[in-house]
């Protein structure tokens, strides 16, 4: 997975495509995220760099309710590469 802002966007777009609000802002976020689950808002620690920002929505993602089928094809198919990544990820930590 390419580290720019189009991937970044594309991430966001799971996550908007599934009625979340995604917001940047100031926070002591141990994760470098927060859910508000009730209201579907996420908030990003605004001082992370594209990369950070990245890592942090990839790690995000699994954690939240997703509906794949209110998803594009273009998401589905980086919400899929996103849920494999994870698999693997967990799968070394054993």
């Amino acid at each position: 997975m390419k580290i720019n802002a189009q991937t970044l966007k594309n991430l966001e777009r799971i996550l908007t495509e599934n009625g979340y609000v995604v917001r940047y802002e100031r926070g002591n976020f141990q994760s470098g995220y927060c859910v508000l689950e009730q209201k579907k808002v996420v908030v990003l620690n605004k001082f992370l760099d594209t990369e950070g920002r990245i890592n942090t929505v990839i790690d995000l993602i699994p954690n939240v309710e997703i509906n794949a089928d209110a998803l594009t094809l273009e998401s589905q198919k980086l919400y899929k590469q996103v849920l494999d990544q994870q698999i693997i990820a967990d799968k070394a930590a054993e």
